[in-house]
């Protein structure tokens, strides 16, 4: 199937993504890049959302779901000034996931996030990133002001948290009893 949504804008319009692309922060780290999601960028980090490995944020998803869902993480620069970065490796410029600030619909309080493809996995990239996004979200929106929300089976990503400093609330998200929220006290960088 082609996928006409993937191609890139010409002319004005491309001159203006640039500029929108310009306008978003690059973060670094000792493995990686965080950087503005571009389309090309899709292809590679679908099967996250359209998976097995998408049964933690409510997959898996059908294509359709997946463009949607990473369409309203790359909208939250627009809407509310941070959003999500790819994760692209120093080495070879490959995107191995997804980390992002934003606020979904149904959350009390901004979200960190972090979704790798499955080759990145077991490389401590997601606390990497997440180090470099705690000290972002910090600088944005202040201490305090951001949580993470974790799937209670997802033990991978819950040891990421507590790597990072994060400390369960006592009370489940308010909308899913199934989703324990961290929230990261200003010493919580490791």
């Amino acid at each position: 199937m082609t996928r006409p949504w993937l191609t890139p804008p010409r002319g004005p319009a491309a001159e203006r993504a640039a500029g929108i692309v310009e306008a978003i922060p690059v973060l670094e780290t000792e493995r990686l890049i965080l950087r503005a999601p571009r389309l090309d960028d899709w292809p590679g980090l679908e099967p996250i959302w359209t998976s097995d490995r998408a049964r933690h944020i409510g997959g898996p998803m059908s294509p359709e779901e997946a463009w949607l869902d990473f369409n309203q993480l790359v909208a939250s620069w627009l809407l509310r000034g941070f959003g999500a970065f790819v994760l692209e490796e120093r080495d070879t410029g490959r995107a191995l996931g997804i980390a992002t600030l934003d606020h979904e619909w149904g959350d009390p309080e901004p979200e960190l996030g972090w979704l790798l493809v499955e080759e990145a996995e077991g490389r401590g990239l997601a606390r990497e990133a997440g180090r470099a996004l705690i000290r972002h979200a910090r600088e944005l929106i202040g201490d305090g002001s951001f949580v993470a929300y974790m799937d209670r089976a997802h033990a991978r990503s819950i040891r990421v948290a507590e790597a990072l400093g994060g400390v369960a609330d006592s009370d489940p998200h308010p909308l899913d009893p199934r989703v324990v929220v961290y929230r990261f006290p200003e010493e919580s960088e490791e």
